[in-house]
């Protein structure tokens, strides 16, 4: 760019001579001689830049004019001195300068470059502009005398409404309202947004119908700033929405890869073979499938429709091929139950036939209680049912017995008492030292024990034979051992035998004498042994 376009004063622009924000103001020193010019030109020429000074803002507006008619005539000089030279016009972009805390716009709309053989000789500033941002206390809303009112916007004013029944104060209040609820609205959106919680497509949504508000709202206010507040929090809506559509899409693959798996173990069940499925347990899983089926379809995201259909399609016809082999199985066994009631039933009307027999009819009993246990099952119900019947025409029969049974326990309460005396008895058969004394005496203890005769209960019975039994027991074993002590043949025997281990000791105590004698230890300790089992043997046959 030439220098001319490199243009920024040093110092502060001058203020504004008019009340109106939009009319020209007066510039005092915009433009240096034409001896400053061509200095600057040179300077432009080996710095590639060049800055033209500005002076201090006029103190009054009297003094800014003067000074502008003073430039106008130097700059009319400069340009007739260079008439056949060539003149550029060029634009220069927007500066800002800082003044008093304020931002004070200042655009140069075009400068004229006189240049003379390749090089910059003078520069005219065809016109600046200058403008002071707006006052902080400067109101946002005014009211026309008919009640137009009107906000200030960056171009001018706009009217947004008439409130002619009301003084200007209520017309400003009532439009201020309008804009604190769209003010409100827009610090919703942004807590909403710093909490979390809502997506960000959702915010964005909320974001455009805001805008949509705030565009030509009527309402009084800094309504460009909350335009600018919503486009930047759009802006930032505008990635979260591009990493929640990530989410959403793997998040969408889960659920379809969740929605197969579950059809897949649907279909596994649907292939099974009928007569090996357990059907309550197999409807009881049918029916977990479908409830995550439906727990997914509501809390999951949305999938695309025809993989939807696709998979609900596959869901479907499983759970149909289980329901239709239930629905055979159950058939099946209705039937099988069928046949298995009437033959329970014909075995609860034998049962109850029974009935007149009492005790005599439990054996008959027993055996249709074998043919139940081999009829196969009913149904629960029907099985229960009947089994109750069943049961009660057997307890009749053994009530039969438990009636008999304790009349007689009754009546065997005095032999109960004779048996317990015979058994005091019996306890002089082990004290007695001459076995057939003894035998005799258990003989005729076993006979009158006989001739009491059967006592109930029979664990009673049962019980006083045994201690019986034990006292023919002892007796035997003492009879036995007598017997063994004086049969000829075993003393003759055992003679036989003692001789031999004796002469067999004797043999064996010179060869270990022998041994000893010769040092052999090998003969020592083989004749040691065999005498010590020799002598074994002796003890034991009482030699």
């Amino acid at each position: 760019m030439t220098a001319a376009a490199d243009f920024q004063p040093e110092t502060d622009v001058p203020e504004t001579t008019g009340a109106d924000d939009n009319e020209t103001p007066a510039v005092a020193d915009d433009a240096a001689t034409e001896t400053d010019l061509a200095a600057d030109a040179d300077a432009t020429t080996a710095d590639d830049s060049t800055e033209t000074e500005s002076a201090a803002p006029a103190e009054d507006a009297s003094a800014a004019d003067a000074v502008e008619s003073e430039e106008a005539t130097d700059d009319l000089v400069a340009a007739e001195s260079v008439d056949d030279l060539e003149v550029e016009v060029v634009e220069i972009d927007v500066v800002e300068v800082i003044e008093d805390s304020e931002v004070v716009a200042v655009e140069v709309v075009g400068v004229a470059e006189v240049v003379e053989d390749g090089d910059v000789v003078a520069v005219e500033v065809v016109d600046v502009v200058v403008e002071a941002s707006p006052s902080a206390d400067e109101p946002w809303g005014r009211v026309d005398d008919d009640g137009t009112v009107s906000v200030r916007e960056a171009d001018g004013w706009r009217v947004v409404g008439q409130y002619p029944d009301g003084s200007a104060e209520e017309a400003l209040a009532y439009f201020e309202r309008k804009y604190n609820d769209l003010a409100s609205e827009v610090t919703l959106l942004e807590v909403r947004h710093r909490r979390g919680g809502a997506s960000a497509s959702d915010l964005r949504s909320t974001a455009r119908t805001i805008n949509g508000k705030l565009d030509g709202a009527a309402a009084v206010g800094d309504i460009a700033s909350l335009v600018a507040r919503v486009a930047a929090l759009t802006e930032t809506l505008a990635a979260e929405s591009a990493t929640e559509a990530v989410a959403a899409r793997e998040a969408v693959d889960d659920a379809v890869k969740a929605r197969t798996e579950l059809v897949e173990k649907a279909e596994a069940l649907a292939a099974r073979d009928p007569r090996t499925v357990q059907w309550k347990q197999a409807t009881a899983e049918l029916n977990s499938l479908f409830d995550q089926w439906q727990s997914q379809q509501q809390n999951g995201p949305r999938l695309p429709k025809a993989t939807a259909q696709q998979l609900w399609k596959r869901f479907r016809d499983a759970r149909a091929t289980v329901d239709k082999h239930r629905r055979a199985f159950y058939a099946e066994l209705d039937e099988a139950h069928k046949g298995v009631r009437d033959r329970k039933t014909r075995l609860v009307e034998k049962a109850e036939a029974l009935a007149p027999k009492g005790e005599d009819g439990i054996p008959a009993y027993r055996e249709l209680l074998d043919q139940w246990k081999t009829a196969g099952r009913a149904g629960k119900k029907v099985d229960d049912a009947l089994w109750a019947r069943f049961k009660a025409a057997g307890d009749a029969l053994y009530g039969a017995r438990i009636e008999r049974e304790a009349a007689d326990a009754e009546a065997s309460r005095e032999k109960i008492e004779l048996k317990r005396a015979l058994l005091e008895e019996a306890k002089a058969v082990g004290d007695e030292r001459d076995i057939a004394k003894a035998r005799a005496v258990l003989t005729g203890i076993q006979r009158r024990w006989d001739e009491i005769g059967r006592i109930f209960p029979r664990e009673t019975e049962r019980s006083l034979d045994d201690e019986l039994r034990r006292v023919e027991n002892a007796l035997r074993s003492r009879e036995d051992a007598d017997w063994k002590r004086n049969d000829p043949e075993q003393k003759a025997r055992a003679n036989d035998m003692t001789r031999q281990l004796t002469e067999a000791i004797q043999k064996l105590e010179d060869e270990l004498e022998a041994a000893k004698k010769s040092g052999d230890k090998k003969a020592i300790a083989n004749a040691t042994d065999a005498l010590e089992a020799r002598r074994t043997w002796l003890k034991a046959l009482g030699g």
